[in-house]
């Protein structure tokens, strides 16, 4: 089963986050790289990921709530409440998703992150 490919959006795209990841053998990209600009829109991101078959995460939460219902055929997108995440956490949280799932569970998938927040 192929792994899960993720791109983190503008409002996610910490370099060391990024980073780490990578370090752990995931296939991650970021808000900017060289097919998606800073400046890129939510939808940009969004339609972008999606037909590299990534899923997104985001702490944009309402734009990519009413974005999922405009284009149901999405990669996946993970929510999460910003100010509930330290680092840390995230990077947690994250690394546990990635290596949980496959590609095959995102398409057109909302799921929040806090399903795979440390319970401990």
């Amino acid at each position: 089963m192929a792994k899960p490919l993720l791109h983190l959006d503008a409002d996610v795209s910490f370099r060391t986050l990024d980073r780490v990841l990578r370090d752990r053998g995931h296939d991650v990209t970021r808000t900017p790289c060289d097919w998606m600009p800073l400046d890129a829109s939510d939808e940009q991101q969004l339609l972008q990921a999606t037909a590299r078959g990534r899923c997104l995460l985001t702490f944009n939460i309402s734009d990519f709530m009413r974005l999922a219902r405009v284009f149901p055929a999405h990669g996946g997108i993970v929510l999460a409440h910003q100010q509930d995440w330290n680092l840390a956490t995230l990077i947690a949280a994250v690394d546990a998703m990635l290596a949980q799932t496959t590609a095959d569970d995102w398409p057109g998938q909302v799921r929040w992150l806090n399903d795979w927040r440390h319970k401990g």
